[in-house]
Formats: C-alpha cells, sequence, structure tokens
C-alpha cells in the first residue's frame, strides 16, 4: 500500500510541537509520533516586541532535534508555521532567515485567518461528528496564547469569525503586572473579556440559543479526552459537568492539580486560565455541551498536506466537509451585516464566474482564484453602507479591515483591491506597489479579476435579471456575451463600452454584446 510520511510543526507562543503522520487514500490520516516542547516565546515578542536570544538559541537546539527526528523517519514532507508569537515579531524577517541558516527549517508565519482555518480543518475533517453537531447552532471556540477566535454555527452554515483578545498566554502576562490574591483571579479574568463576550452576543446571537460549543485547545481538550469529567460520548461533556470541575480546581493547590490530572506542574496556569475563559463563555453564551474533539493546529497542517496532495477519501462518514462554502458564507454574512442587497450582488456573481469558466484557457488563472473573483462580486457593494459616492474605496477599507477565515492577509489584501477597482480607476503597477505590499504576480492578478468584475457590472447595470440567460462565445480576439432576454437592454448597450475597455486592454480581446430574443 502507498503512503506517505509527513511532519507537521508548530512553532506557537508558548509551545514547539511536531507530529509525525502516515497518510494514505485507504487509511487516512494517521498519527504515528508526538513530540512536544515547552518554550514561552509569546512572553517575549507580546510585550517587548522581539524573541530573547536564550530563547531563539532554546528554539534553534530543538529544531535540529525535530529534524533529525524527521531524518530517522525518513519524511517525505514537512510543513512548519509559525503563530502569533512570530508574527508579532518586530525583527521576524531577521529571525526566520537565522532560524532557516542554522537549522535548515523553513518556518512559514501565518495570519490569525490562516491559523484558525487550518485548526477549524482539523476538527472538520472529522466529518461525522462535526456535520452532526453543526446541524444546530454552535460556537466554535479556538483559544490560543495571543487571542481567541469564536466561529458561530447554524443549520450547517458559518454564519460570523470572530477575533478577541487576549489569549491565555497574554491574558497571564497581563495579569502577572497585576498585583491581586488568588480569590480575585476569576473575577479581573472575567472582567477581560466579558466585554467583548456581549458585544459579540448582542451583535450576532441576540435572543437565540448556543446549545453546543466545539473547543480547540492545548489544555482543557487534553482533560476532557482523558475522561476526567463525567462524559456523554468520548470527547463529549455537559456544560455543567465541566462547569463544577473548574470550581473545583479552586481549592486545589497546583502541584495537587497536576498530580490529579497527569499534567505537568509549569502547564496548570494555563489550563486554568483557559478554563476560566472558557467558564466565562459559556456563561454568556448559554451552551449546554462541550466537545473538545482534542485536535491541534498540527493535524489541520496534515490535513491541508493530504488535501494538496490529494490523499484524502470520502471513507465511511461521508464527503468531506466543503471548506470553501465557509468563506463564501463569511462573505454574505459580512453582506448582511453592512445591508447589501442579495440579489443585486447574486446576479453579478453569476455573471462573473460564467465569464471566468468561459475564458479558462486565455486567463491562466487558478481555483482559487475562481473564488476570489466569487467573493469580490459578493462583496462589491458593502461600502454604499458607508458612502455611495465612494464605493470603492469605502469597501476596500471594510474587506481589509475584516477578517475573512481562510484568507491570507494578501488574498484578503488582492481581494479588497479588486473591489475597489471595480469603481474606482485603476492604478498601474508603480503606483499600486507604493501603496500596498504586492507583487507582480498579485498586481497581474488583479487587473485580470478586476477586468471580470467591470464587464460583469456592465452587463449587469440595472440589476433587473436581464442577464439570467447569458451564454459566452469565444472567437479569435472577440468574446460574444449572448443574453437571452426580452427586457429592454438599450442602457448596457449604450454604455457597454466604459465597462469593456480595460478588459480589451488586460486580454486583448474585445467584448461583443449579443441580445437575443426570446420566443416566448
Amino acid at each position: 500500500m502507498s503512503y506517505k510520511t509527513f511532519a507537521a510543526i508548530d512553532v506557537g507562543s508558548y509551545e514547539l510541537a511536531m507530529k509525525i503522520y502516515e497518510i494514505s487514500t485507504k487509511n487516512g490520516i494517521k498519527e504515528i509520533d508526538h513530540i512536544r516542547h515547552r518554550i514561552e516565546l509569546g512572553t517575549d515578542s507580546y510585550f517587548t516586541g522581539k524573541i530573547e536570544r536564550a530563547r531563539v538559541d532554546e528554539l534553534c537546539r530543538m529544531l535540529n532535534e525535530f529534524t533529525a527526528i524527521m531524518k530517522s523517519y525518513k519524511v517525505d514532507g514537512y510543513k512548519a508555521y509559525g503563530t502569533s508569537a512570530i508574527r508579532e515579531s518586530q525583527n521576524r524577517l531577521i529571525l526566520l532567515d537565522q532560524i532557516e541558516t542554522r537549522t535548515g527549517v523553513k518556518i512559514e508565519v501565518l495570519s490569525n485567518s490562516e491559523q484558525r482555518f487550518l485548526d477549524y480543518k482539523s476538527v472538520a475533517s472529522r466529518v461525522k461528528d462535526f456535520q452532526s453537531i453543526i446541524e444546530k447552532s454552535t460556537a466554535f471556540i479556538d483559544i490560543g496564547g495571543g487571542s481567541v477566535q469564536i466561529s458561530l454555527f447554524d443549520e450547517d452554515s458559518l454564519v460570523t469569525s470572530q477575533n478577541i483578545r487576549p489569549g491565555v498566554l497574554r491574558m497571564r502576562e497581563e495579569l502577572a503586572r497585576v498585583s491581586y490574591r488568588s480569590y480575585q483571579l476569576e473575577d479581573m479574568v472575567e472582567e477581560m473579556v466579558y466585554d467583548s463576550l456581549e458585544s459579540f452576543r448582542e451583535m450576532y446571537i441576540g435572543d437565540k440559543k448556543i446549545q453546543n460549543i466545539i473547543l480547540v485547545d492545548d489544555y482543557v481538550s487534553l482533560v476532557v479526552q482523558r475522561n476526567y469529567l463525567e462524559m456523554i460520548k468520548k470527547g463529549q461533556v455537559s456544560t455543567e459537568s465541566f462547569l463544577n470541575f473548574v470550581d473545583s480546581l479552586k481549592k486545589k493547590k497546583t502541584r495537587e492539580i497536576a498530580m490529579s490530572l497527569g499534567l505537568a506542574q509549569e502547564n496548570i496556569s494555563l489550563l486554568y486560565f483557559s478554563a476560566l475563559m472558557l467558564k466565562c463563555m459559556i456563561k454568556v453564551l448559554g451552551a449546554e455541551m462541550l466537545w473538545a474533539p482534542g485536535v491541534s493546529l498540527c493535524d489541520g497542517i496534515a490535513y491541508e498536506y493530504a488535501e494538496q496532495n490529494k490523499l484524502l477519501s470520502s471513507g465511511t462518514d461521508g464527503m468531506p466537509h466543503d471548506f470553501e462554502q465557509d468563506i463564501l458564507d463569511c462573505a454574505r454574512d459580512i453582506n448582511r451585516r453592512y445591508h447589501s442587497i442579495e440579489y443585486r450582488t447574486r446576479e453579478r456573481e453569476m455573471i462573473a464566474l460564467t465569464i471566468f469558466d468561459s475564458m479558462k484557457k486565455k486567463h491562466s488563472l487558478s481555483k482559487r482564484d475562481r473564488l476570489l473573483l466569487q467573493l469580490a462580486a459578493i462583496l462589491s457593494e458593502c461600502g454604499r453602507y458607508i458612502s455611495f459616492a465612494n464605493i470603492g474605496d469605502s469597501s476596500y477599507n471594510i474587506i481589509i479591515a475584516t477578517e475573512i477565515i481562510g484568507l491570507s492577509h494578501v488574498e484578503r489584501e488582492i481581494l479588497a483591491n479588486i473591489v475597489k477597482y471595480a469603481t474606482e480607476k485603476f492604478d498601474y503597477y508603480k503606483i499600486l506597489d507604493s501603496t500596498a505590499s504586492l507583487d507582480r504576480e498579485s498586481y497581474l492578478k488583479i487587473a485580470k479579476l478586476t477586468a471580470i468584475i467591470r464587464l460583469s457590472e456592465g452587463l449587469d447595470l440595472s440589476h433587473r435579471g436581464k442577464c439570467s440567460k447569458l451564454k459566452i462565445v469565444n472567437e479569435e480576439d472577440e468574446l460574444l456575451l449572448i443574453v437571452e432576454t426580452n427586457a429592454d437592454m438599450t442602457l448596457e448597450f449604450g454604455l457597454f463600452d466604459r465597462y469593456a475597455t480595460f478588459f480589451e486592454e488586460v486580454y486583448n480581446i474585445k467584448p461583443v454584446i449579443r441580445q437575443k430574443k426570446s420566443n416566448i
């Protein structure tokens, strides 16, 4: 049987972890080793902006050991990702270059949305349990060292995803600067997170009841997985049982907790902070069931590798979860938040995708680029909420300021620029490069997708569904857009050149609109 051996490395804010996997289409993703090393990189970067030399030396020493372990397993590939501790380091590029020079390990830094999406994938890959749980209103809570991500699901759809600070390590370090007694800790934790949680509840939940919580973290999940609480089923406990467990921790000393739970004593402080934060979230959200599947970022990295190398099988639990649909759901939630009219963007979305699909041989764009185009069509009018006169700039600012789970920062910047230039004068590379961190490839992608969005707008000026039946024919130097409708298209014919000129410049193809009268 053919399989791949893969190593996933998570350079986290308070721990360095590596998992070794065997991955095959027949047996799926099988973990065969797990190595963890406690190193609090975030203690430095969160508060001084740099990781001190002694910790860098320790990190490099451990990465060299990881490299030796990978060689012993003869891994076919590896991925090493850094999260918020490295992301927030002021000298990140220097640090990454130094680590690669000393260890040979190339660390890629994830944006927050990319990191949370991989955590989310690690849970969603457990298709049967995940799908059954999110059919009911569910909060997906991902507690990290720097921040917490809360994503809401309802009827199998992602409703919203928001990032809240602080995370457990950042909170512990902030409170280390405060003089308090142990009995005051729970109240202070609640005071630090309650306002954000209450605002989140009012904005996105209202009177609706959250029934389930899915938890991803490094400590509470471990306790739940080890059956220290009364189980509903493996990894699932009632929130009442969990709250009783948290209250029991108050009566014990650190050493006693560590011995009773089989954890290292140095991990107890972060366990307690994580548990107190989760208790506060349960009180605000009112959930009844807690599921801690016991997955980590490494599992998400392995899933991504298997996905990219076509090693995933639907297996016996059903088809893999549709992650792309979750990204689209997030965009539609942004639209609702800014009161965009859905039928207007739906028509433009359909036209843009039809044009894209008809030109596969001419635009050299990828499936991922198709998703960016679809997102641009959906979000093309969100800026109207701020300004009718400056829709492009307003939409750009909304998208740049809004985290879209599953998109990297660069992808979000590309998306924001496509939406901006759909209505604004296009800035050519020299100007665009001076205002954004985009390379030549990204610039060309923006130009090509903007041209399609503009052409879509030219066919949908009145937003009255005139182009619901659209056929596209590619000729040598023309793109025939044949619209079957009996509606009056005088406006579209009269102003079409204004929207087609940029398309012709980018693709060297002249778009031509034709109307075909229906026999009905």
